[in-house]
């Protein structure tokens, strides 16, 4: 039998790939040119640039993005900058583009083109031949050094000329409260392109320098020419007046950042301390980090890496040649992705991660908690990058206290009568839009559910890290609070007690389709404003769950939770229907009675994934699940199809979640592998990436399952480094959709237990190979005790 990995399997938790891959997206010709569209978008957006969308490579560390085109007479990199935010949409402001960076090469007839973006290290290269001498460009941003670093070289001495022009974008914008002041200067071996947008009092600087050996080294007024050097580095810098705390959230508009403060002695020392470290330091310090990050997991399927570029390799695939490498390869690309967009001292990865070319963003770029920003990190603790979610974490606590502000308003308007004076009393609340500047409260398409929504992320944290400190300083307050919002908001409907006001995000509905029902319709008239949707009572169970369950854990007692124990047995979450489906409404009969029968959100379906309401112990909510569905169809929006597939996993129905995944990448995925709703949004990549781990490893079940949700597709593979709850790393190598032996990493230690077929003929042995004591539960579970640190194999046959 040909094996993926060395034989024998590693007996601890580190599956030994034989010859860990080299991934990459790569293309032997720039990006396309255009087309570019400048008048505003339906959604308000503008401008529409495909070649950005479609072709560009995507590099970040978390507090900017960029994005590379490869051109060789003049390359285009855009910059984004997290914080740098204008008028945007909704009265939220929004994501703008931060810079546009020409480097003039002049390079016309060019031989041998090659641009790639490795995701291993994290560097997106361009190498081409012109008149017998070529040349090598790299970018990466550095998370350690905070820098954009572009590495110009070529095979001989004294080859490399170019001219570097920053721009400042959309100086001429079509509204008149988005018009930005700004410069680029030029002196030395320095740039400075500065300005200020006055939306928020947005003060933004970029810096650049540029080292050089050989040559010379000139500057204009805003630009800087090297001539013949034999290798040249530029060091970009870039950030606002912006800091995270919780006033930016508090405060006024125009108070949210002082006008008086500008970023320019930071962003100095920043580049200071960069360029001493020098340009090969800068990158070998690069690789460290995201090397150690990315390296963390590995997955292979029984597929061989594809000699074609990415968009043939795509293009196939959607022409029916399923190759799986590229079902790999987007796995893979998720994870780069999470560590490009959101990192422990940096902002959230928002509704595009960390790029923007747009003036006007989509959905203004910014977090919105009716499903999309709760996508973004579903699979970040699963595939071992638990540090990318404290970055939600910190914006948390940030806007909290607003949060509570929110809460307050929120039930003066609907329940007055149970307003509470003391402080924390009414717990808090969020809505579904938000930015690094504002939140929202309820209201509209979407109930309070969006903030049991969030907490759910919260717990997801601790029970895959099993940090205490947290747990008792952010998770049980945040979860406590939330059950005291959802407490105020339950209403008495016979023997049972339902949220009000309550909506399922964003489906709409019909006059004739509610008429005698309880509600109204929103102020747009489409969406209906009713009490215990299933989106808002599932994540009030879940909430409530949750908190009683810490509570248990840190031994508290705090009266309120007696009514907490007393409410979750009477909110009556889930009903199935006449159509054997989920309800999405309580007062819904046939599926489709009330609201879109393919409607892109599936809400009512949060209980089964993220949540863990509806699971194996409850077959009849399971088919009813897999039911709906099936009614509700795989066709709709990127995003929608990824949580189509992370609930197909849960289920168990690997080869439908297989199916939801192709389909997928065959419809919403473009060249350069950003998928799309469409425009871009980047929740579909981390929602698939989320559920590839979801088909591989489970753990919500209070055991950890291997393979429950394994397609035909992959019927041979490995894995190494995915996490299961309770802080247990896995590995795993199958054949013949057999599970053929497995490892474990107890990082906190506790009881393991393991849910497998056949456990009665599976052994656990140490990494000596001695065998360890183990109990089989039943048919399929073994459980054994661990101890921090120790590692473990599981192995079949004699």
């Amino acid at each position: 039998m040909k094996r993926l990995l060395i034989a024998p399997l590693c007996l601890v938790a580190c599956v030994a790939f034989a010859e860990p891959r080299v991934y990459e997206l790569w293309e032997s010709n720039p990006a396309p040119v255009g087309p570019v569209e400048t008048e505003p978008r339906k959604n308000g957006t503008f401008p529409y640039d495909q070649a950005w969308e479609y072709w560009s490579y995507p590099i970040g560390n978390g507090y900017m993005g960029a994005n590379v085109f490869g051109y060789t007479d003049v390359e285009r990199v855009q910059l984004t900058e997290k914080t740098l935010f204008n008028s945007g949409l909704y009265g939220l402001g929004g994501l703008t583009s931060f810079a546009e960076i020409k480097l003039r090469f002049g390079h016309d007839a060019v031989k041998n083109y090659r641009r790639s973006l490795n995701l291993n290290e994290g560097i997106a290269v361009v190498t081409y031949e012109v008149d017998g001498v070529t040349y090598t460009r790299e970018y990466f941003i550095s998370y350690p050094d905070q820098v954009l670093v572009m590495r110009i070289s070529a095979d001989q001495p004294a080859s490399v000329s170019f001219t570097l022009a920053p721009e400042i974008p959309y100086l001429s914008s079509l509204r008149e409260q988005d018009k930005r002041t700004g410069s680029v200067v030029a002196k030395d071996n320095r740039i400075i392109l500065s300005g200020s947008l006055p939306n928020e009092n947005n003060n933004y600087e970029a810096q650049f320098r540029v080292l050089h050996e050989g040559g010379q080294l000139k500057a204009g007024a805003d630009t800087i020419t090297v001539s013949k050097v034999d290798r040249a580095t530029v060091v970009i810098a870039a950030g606002t007046n912006y800091e995270l705390s919780s006033d930016v959230f508090l405060l006024p508009p125009n108070e949210k950042l002082d006008p008086a403060k500008f970023p320019h002695d930071r962003l100095n020392a920043i580049l200071d301390a960069a360029v001493a470290k020098g340009p090969d330091a800068l990158k070998q310090r690069h690789l460290d980090d995201h090397g150690e990050l990315f390296g963390r997991v590995a997955l292979k399927f029984d597929s061989e890496v594809s000699p074609l570029p990415t968009h043939q390799l795509l293009e196939e695939y959607k022409n029916g040649k399923t190759d799986i490498y590229l079902e790999e390869l987007m796995f893979h690309y998720g994870r780069y992705l999470l560590i490009a967009s959101s990192r422990e001292n940096t902002l959230p990865a928002g509704l595009q991660g960390s790029w923007s070319n747009y003036e006007i963003t989509p959905w203004t770029g910014g977090y919105w908690h009716n499903v999309n920003v709760q996508m973004n990190y579903w699979g970040a603790c699963a595939v071992n990058l638990a540090e990318t979610f404290e970055a939600y974490i910190n914006y948390f606590k940030a806007y909290h206290p607003e949060a509570q502000k929110k809460a307050a308003e929120f039930l003066t308007e609907h329940h007055p009568d149970r307003v509470s004076e003391e402080p924390g009393g009414n717990g808090w609340t969020i809505g579904t839009g938000a930015t690094p500047y504002k939140i929202n409260k309820p209201g509209g398409h979407s109930g309070p559910g969006t903030g049991g929504f969030t907490t759910k992320l919260l717990m997801d944290y601790y029970d895959y890290t099993l940090n205490r400190e947290y747990l008792e300083e952010v998770a049980y307050p945040a979860l406590l609070g939330m059950s005291r919002l959802f407490s105020k908001t339950l209403i008495e409907e016979g023997d049972h007690l339902l949220v009000q006001p309550s909506a399922s995000p964003e489906n709409p509905v019909t006059l004739e389709q509610i008429e005698g029902h309880p509600g109204r319709l929103d102020a747009k008239g489409r969406h209906w404003i009713t009490v215990g949707t299933t989106f808002d009572q599932g994540f009030v169970w879940e909430n409530h769950n949750d908190v009683l369950k810490v509570a248990d854990l840190l031994g508290k007692n705090d009266p309120y939770l007696n009514q907490v124990r007393a409410e979750l047995p009477r909110l009556d979450p889930i009903i199935i229907g006449e159509s054997g489906q989920i309800k999405e409404w309580r007062q819904e009969t046939t599926y489709g009675s009330i609201g879109e029968r393919h409607h892109r959100h599936i809400s009512h379906l949060c209980s089964l994934y993220p949540g863990i309401l509806i699971n194996s112990s409850n077959p009849e909510w399971m088919d009813a699940a897999s039911n709906t569905l099936d009614l509700r169809g795989d066709l709709t929006t990127g995003w929608a199809m990824a949580h189509r597939m992370n609930c197909r996993a849960r289920l168990k129905e690997g080869d439908k979640a297989h199916q939801v995944y192709s389909l997928f990448i065959a419809e919403k995925t473009v060249p350069n592998l950003w998928t799309l709703h469409p425009p871009f949004q980047i929740d579909g990549n981390f929602g698939v990436m989320a559920g590839v781990s979801e088909m591989l490893l489970q753990s919500h079940e209070a055991a950890i399952e291997l393979l429950p949700a394994l397609p035909a597709a992959w019927s041979k593979g490995a894995f190494d480094g995915l996490v299961a709850r309770g802080n247990f790393v896995v590995s795993a190598e199958w054949s013949d959709n057999k599970l053929i032996g497995a490892g474990v990493t107890a990082r906190s230690g506790g009881l393991c237990r393991l849910k497998i077929t056949s456990a009665k003929d599976a052994r656990v042995v140490d990494a000596s190979g001695n065998k360890i004591s183990a109990r089989v539960v039943g048919d399929d579970v073994m459980e054994f005790n661990t101890v921090a640190g120790q590692k473990v194999g599981i192995q079949f046959g004699k």
